[in-house]
């Protein structure tokens, strides 16, 4: 064991709790839901969580992944294509396909695998990879893997910047736009009929991210793409099974039969990887079933949303705009949001703090995020806690 190592470390360490950035990680006791039981703290409200559509216990989610468990077992023990696959990855991927509007899909054990295994893949020694500034760090380093020929980052949603980066790019280099679909940190959507549009014009291909818009946007919960009726319209959408959509684990690539086929013989995470669970795949596949089954779950987290947004600038705070269920309140420094979030949790409120380097320095904040569980009770207990803890 290197102990200069350790040492090292250490002051690293000490360094972040000198300047109030040390993160602290809480303990659930309880199924994640609107209230939870938290070591140390009793109960809390949840206003932190991804777990927009309440899915991650709700009774016939949870049933599926046990009946899963007994039929399949707990892990595949191998890769897919040794002998990792298992029936419900075709029909959790087919369900997936239908809800993207695209032909096929493919799992992953997680976005972050699923970002990284389609847009390496997709990149030749042509490629020119457009990206937005404000993307997911598994985009950046999707993308940092991936070692295009060349690499445009535009400002956040500059759309004229977008249209100069495609301009100057060799006419027969494969173009590749990349962004997030929803902006986790600043709760906006991508300008995806702009970006559509000038992917058309220059022969573009775009890869969206949309794991905060999945269950949260579009009339069926369809995700951005189909917020803005183009649904069939984006080449490559990648998205997360833990969020919305059963708050389990894993993602996915949709996309058409070519893509998906590339991205099942050639994509690193796939060919050396073992595969979804498969009692993750049935509960992922009843939470879509829900979801469809029952729009009005959509149609609470938006109201809920909406609501609370109103009650916190109420209570004099100066939320972002946004139509997703991420609220951001913007602090300043790293320090003050997290100092923030305790307060909130000392009060019964959990909600998290963000800073560099998730976040630029200067535009820390905490991050409130809606779920379709919370009844009119939590939101006014929540709303109570922000009131007492209010900076000057």
């Amino acid at each position: 064991m290197s102990v200069t190592l350790n040492e090292q470390l250490g002051a690293e360490l000490d360094a972040l709790r000198e300047a109030r950035t040390y993160k602290h990680f809480l303990t659930l006791e309880s199924p994640q839901g609107p209230l939870v039981r938290m070591a140390g703290r009793g109960e809390v409200v949840v206003l932190s969580s991804n777990n927009y559509l309440g899915l991650a216990a709700h009774p016939e989610v949870v049933r599926a992944g046990i009946e899963g468990l007994e039929r399949y077992g707990a892990g595949t023990a191998s890769v897919r294509f040794i002998c990792g696959t298992f029936e419900p990855h075709h029909e959790l991927e087919r369900a997936l396909a239908d809800i993207s509007g695209t032909e096929a899909a493919l799992t992953y054990v997680s976005c972050w695998n699923a970002n990284e295994a389609a847009i390496p893949s997709l990149t030749d020694d042509t490629t020119v990879i457009l990206t937005d500034a404000l993307n997911h760090a598994s985009l950046i380093d999707a993308i940092r893997l991936s070692r295009p020929a060349k690499k445009v980052i535009y400002p956040h949603s500059d759309m004229t910047a977008l249209r100069d980066g495609l301009d100057a790019a060799p006419r027969e280099a494969r173009k590749l736009i990349v962004t997030d679909g929803v902006f986790s940190m600043e709760g906006d959507l991508a300008k995806l009929p702009e970006i559509v549009e000038l992917a058309r014009a220059f022969g573009a291909v775009v890869i969206v991210d949309d794991s905060h818009g999945v269950g949260v946007l579009g009339e069926t919960g369809r995700g951005t793409v189909e917020h803005f009726g183009l649904l069939g319209e984006v080449d490559v959408i990648t998205g997360t099974l833990g969020k919305a959509l059963g708050g389990a684990a894993g993602g996915y690539v949709a996309a058409s039969e070519e893509v998906c086929d590339l991205l099942a013989q050639r994509s690193r995470p796939q060919l050396f990887s073992n595969a979804l669970p498969p009692t993750v795949a049935c509960s992922a596949l009843r939470a879509i079933e829900v979801m469809l089954e029952q729009p009005e779950l959509v149609a609470r987290l938006r109201e809920n949303t909406r609501v609370f947004r109103t009650m916190l600038r109420e209570a004099g705070y100066a939320p972002l705009d946004g139509e997703a269920a991420i609220i951001p309140i913007i602090v300043g420094e790293t320090a003050e949001a997290i100092a923030l979030s305790q307060r909130l949790l000392d009060e019964g409120v959990f909600v998290t703090g963000f800073g560099f380097p998730v976040v630029p320095e200067g535009t820390a904040r905490v991050r409130v995020q809606m779920s379709a569980a919370l009844e009119p009770e939590h939101l006014a207990r929540a709303i109570e806690a922000f009131r007492r803890v209010r900076p000057e």
